[in-house]
């Protein structure tokens, strides 16, 4: 019987690490740099700053991870459901042996990342609070020193430049040179704003720069641009493009300027404004106190005219008369009398002093007496013993109160002024 003999091929064995990283390789050569498109599920954001989440289509899913230092610079927050084009290399998670699509950049399908990142920024800041009209300072009427955080070499700043110096070249201007487009722009801006707010010499902080693209303007749409605006002590005046270009610095600004040119137009325009409404109210205080006048002086005019103040000057006139004729009596009186003196002045000398001096104080007396009355007669003398005049609307004055109907006007004059009055019912 002839004998056969068996050789047995020999055989390869790999490690399990082998073949995972064989396919890896394999995977990672083949695979590199693709697109892939998908809608996002089960994401995954710890504190590590990663981001996992997978990619699915209606008939598979792949695994996928977005770094830190990749997932920072993404322009929109990543969500469940959202339909996305990820950049990335196509590789083997070892220790699971997992499929895995290592994201480098990603962006939304159907609509721009910067747009989706603007509206979810905006929703979530204005939940916040950060654009409530409540805590959005006043300007200052008259600012005598205007920060600026732009670009030196930008167009803003030579507009904002230009306007102040034509509109009020007496506002001084603190500029704080700083990138306004690309990465390291927003952390700029921002520290702008911070350094801004530790001095104490300022009034009031225009930020922001000329007109450009979505992309160019992006760092007026940061976050932390925003919220060290929202933290700013200094009121803040947003001049962020064109009119027709809105920013998240805008919405969170105490005032948003259509133009960098606007701005310094508000800045400057508080003083100029300030300066007319206070020239329209001394032309209306002028008008006022001079209509006051004629009123006072038709109404001084009519009692002047009425018949209390007319009987008054009459009986001062008679009274004057009667003081005149008793200073004639008495010179009349004295005359004679001291002629005839004169004769027995060697004989009775003293006799004659002494009834001079008796004649004189009875005079004098007399002429006191009629000074008081005309004193007492007079209409002010009586007003400042607490009495009034009362007229009616045209002047006449009022002797009896029947005279006055139940709620009618009066005035009444007293010793130091006037004043109206009503009768009650």
């Amino acid at each position: 019987m002839e004998q056969q003999t068996f050789q047995f091929e020999e055989r390869q064995i790999f490690a399990v690490s082998e073949i995972v990283g064989q396919v890896r390789k394999d995977l990672e050569s083949g695979f590199r740099s693709v697109w892939v498109q998908g809608e996002i599920s089960n994401l995954k954001s710890p504190p590590s700053g990663h981001l996992y989440f997978t990619l699915k289509d209606d008939e598979a899913q792949i695994s996928a991870v977005c770094f830190r230092m990749r997932s920072r610079y993404l322009k929109f927050q990543p969500e469940d459901g959202l339909d996305v084009l990820a950049r990335g290399t196509v590789t083997v998670y070892p220790p699971r042996g997992q499929l895995q699509l290592m994201v480098e950049h990603m962006e939304p399908v159907g609509r721009g990342g910067l747009q989706l990142a603007f509206e979810q920024l905006k929703a979530r800041l204005q939940a916040e609070g950060l654009f409530s009209e409540s805590l959005k300072k006043r300007l200052p009427l008259l600012p005598a020193k205007v920060g600026v955080v732009t670009s030196p070499t930008g167009a803003a700043i030579q507009d904002i430049l230009r306007v102040l110096k034509r509109r009020n070249d007496r506002v001084s201007v603190l500029i704080y040179p700083t990138r306004v487009q690309g990465k390291s722009a927003a952390g700029e801006i921002a520290a702008g704003i911070d350094y801004m707010n530790t001095r104490s010499d300022l009034d009031v902080l225009i930020v922001g720069r000329g007109g450009g693209s979505l992309e160019d303007l992006w760092p007026f749409n940061e976050e932390e641009v925003a919220r060290a605006i929202f933290r700013s002590r200094v009121p803040v005046i947003s001049a962020v493009g064109h009119e027709i270009d809105f920013t998240i610095a805008d919405f969170v600004a105490d005032l948003r300027a259509p133009t960098p040119s606007a701005a310094a137009e508000i800045v400057s325009g508080q003083r100029s404004e300030l300066l007319s409404r206070l020239e329209h109210l001394a032309r209306r205080s002028l008008q006022a106190v001079r209509a006051q006048l004629h009123r006072h002086q038709r109404r001084f005019d009519r009692v002047q005219r009425s018949r209390g103040f007319v009987d008054v000057e009459t009986r001062l006139q008679f009274l004057q008369q009667r003081l005149d004729e008793n200073r004639l009596r008495l010179q009349t009186s004295i005359g004679p009398l001291v002629q005839r003196l004169g004769r027995r002045r060697e004989s009775a000398g003293r006799e004659l002093e002494h009834q001079i001096r008796y004649l004189l104080q009875a005079r004098s007396t007399r002429l006191a007496t009629c000074s008081e009355k005309l004193q007492a007669y007079s209409p002010l003398q009586v007003l400042e013993r607490g009495y009034a005049i009362v007229t009616k609307e045209d002047g006449k004055v009022i002797r009896d109160p029947d005279t006055v109907q139940p709620e009618e006007l009066i005035h009444v004059r007293v010793a130091r002024g006037r004043f109206r009055a009503r009768k009650e019912a």
